[in-house]
């Protein structure tokens, strides 16, 4: 498609601990662009708590992303 492929792991999932899986299966397929809840404390979060990596955890997949993407070509 012409049209920018946007993959949301947080949302498709609902649960934080499958965020990182779908990220990088949608990494893998070529998507443009990542949606990814984050929050310093989902426990506390007013919405959207059980999907949302902590800062940390984000940072972590990140640097998992980040040579994949480059193996694919892309860039995070």
């Amino acid at each position: 498609t012409h049209l920018p492929i946007v993959a949301d792991p947080s949302h498709g999932t609902g649960k934080w601990d499958l965020v990182g899986a779908v990220a990088k299966a949608a990494v893998a397929a070529g998507a443009d662009a990542l949606m990814i809840e984050v929050h310093p404390d989902p426990a506390r979060a007013w919405s959207d708590g059980a999907q949302s990596l902590t800062v940390d955890r984000f940072v972590k997949l990140m640097n998992e992303l980040r040579p994949l993407a480059e193996a694919m070509g892309r860039e995070l």
